[in-house]
């Protein structure tokens, strides 16, 4: 797409979003990853984040959307507004408000924590949701389950693992012995109530918005273990450990949650193996070898 075609593309997505013609000032691409684009758009009176892919999945953005409005109704913590979505010549948008980036306010971690702590408080009668979604660019499924085990066997860990092995990443030995897994989570996991989850909670993606307080984006919600949300922050090189020692003031953990961090992390693991290959399956094993002796 040439600078002409993507600014024609840009003020179809304004007017759509607001139904009028907006002028656009300024425009340029600011992120692109291995699905989505990232462009910043300025008008005369305001800022954008656009947010642009070519997915098979048309309502990928919908359903994103959708995860932000409802984070934006049960915690305190700063959610981009989110403006439209839709698809223009098999190109899919996301329109949000622009958030500027500051320095860290002090007690941003605290802030984090309490705010997280809030979204976890949020409960329903059954883990899942009501509808399924997506992590990253992966189909995510979220049927209803009275059983946190149940739910995490055949609604994250199975299907993606089948998968896995599909696709080549598994051999067929390797994942019989990760199904092996499944039998040790009762006496593994403890029990807890359905929390809302954001459920791709890494450094990533919490921005910090210009009164320099966190901001949550890009999440893959459900209601889930909220020990997912903690183990995930952990993934790769974690939060501040102030942020886990006020969580834990706030909304205290049951003992040995780092002893359980690696079985909850097996599922953003395998999304990285569908995602980015092979390398991430070593993790997979190192879980493996540890649990199964």
């Amino acid at each position: 797409m040439n600078l002409f075609e993507a600014d024609r593309f840009f003020e179809h997505v304004l007017f759509e979003s607001f139904g009028q013609q907006v002028a656009l000032t300024n425009s340029r691409l600011i992120a692109a990853g291995n699905l989505n684009q990232g462009v910043y758009l300025q008008t005369s009176d305001q800022r954008f984040f656009l947010k642009t892919n070519f997915s098979e999945f048309t309502d990928i953005f919908q359903k994103e959307a959708a995860a932000l409005q409802k984070m934006r109704q049960v915690c305190d913590l700063k959610i981009p507004e989110v403006y439209h979505t839709g698809s223009y010549q098999g190109q899919n948008f996301l329109l949000m408000e622009w958030v500027d980036s500051e320095r860290r306010l002090e007690n941003f971690w605290e802030t984090l924590a309490e705010g997280l702590a809030q979204l976890h408080m949020h409960s329903q009668v059954n883990f899942g949701l009501a509808e399924d979604n997506y992590i990253a660019s992966l189909p995510q499924q979220n049927s209803l389950s009275e059983s946190w085990v149940d739910f995490y066997i055949q609604n994250r860990l199975e299907p993606l693992a089948g998968k896995a092995y599909y696709d080549g990443y598994f051999s067929l030995e390797f994942y019989k012995q990760f199904q092996r897994l499944y039998s040790l989570l009762p006496a593994l996991i403890p029990l807890e109530r359905p929390a809302f989850l954001h459920g791709d909670l890494w450094s990533g993606n919490v921005m910090i918005d210009e009164m320099g307080k966190p901001c949550l984006i890009d999440p893959a919600i459900y209601y889930g273990h909220r020990e997912m949300d903690i183990a995930f922050s952990k993934l790769f090189g974690g939060f501040d450990s102030i942020f886990y020692d006020t969580y834990q003031e706030v909304f205290p953990i049951e003992p040995g949650f780092e002893e359980r961090v690696d079985i909850h992390n097996l599922y953003p693991l395998l999304v990285h193996v569908l995602l980015f290959g092979e390398s991430y399956v070593h993790g997979i094993a190192k879980t493996m070898r540890k649990y199964l002796r």
